[in-house]
């Protein structure tokens, strides 16, 4: 499993990159290996305010439906518009191709919360 050292990590199975004030939110590929086929995805839409902790989206896959949470709060700014037509993208790219959305970060401190890759390792592995 690929865990890129450059994000940051939540216990919701969520990663985060930061350029700026601006927020790239996805899945990690240990959620994506869980959940098995993703074959449907809902998002919210751009201009919508989400909160950190709270969920923003679902993901559909075959074997579950499961909530997607916000790792930090902000306004969505970006939506990844493939994924409604090729949802597996989350499953065939989850740091690349199939990232979520870009939210304008609103509360900086809440970057502090989140988990480095060895901290999200441990965890997974706990």
């Amino acid at each position: 499993m690929e865990f890129p050292e450059e994000l940051k990590y939540t216990e919701e199975h969520e990663w985060v990159s930061l350029d700026g004030d601006i927020v790239t939110i996805g899945v990690t590929d240990f959620a994506q290996d869980q959940l098995g086929d993703v074959v449907f995805v809902e998002l919210p839409e751009v201009g919508e305010q989400v909160q950190g902790g709270k969920p923003f989206g679902v993901v559909e896959s075959v074997k579950a439906v499961s909530d997607v949470y916000a790792p930090v709060s902000g306004e969505v700014i970006e939506i990844n518009d493939a994924l409604p037509d090729d949802p597996e993208l989350i499953n065939n790219s989850p740091y690349e191709e199939g990232w979520m959305l870009k939210i304008r970060l609103t509360t900086p401190a809440e970057l502090e919360e989140l988990m480095s890759v060895e901290a999200y390792q441990d965890f997974i592995e706990g």
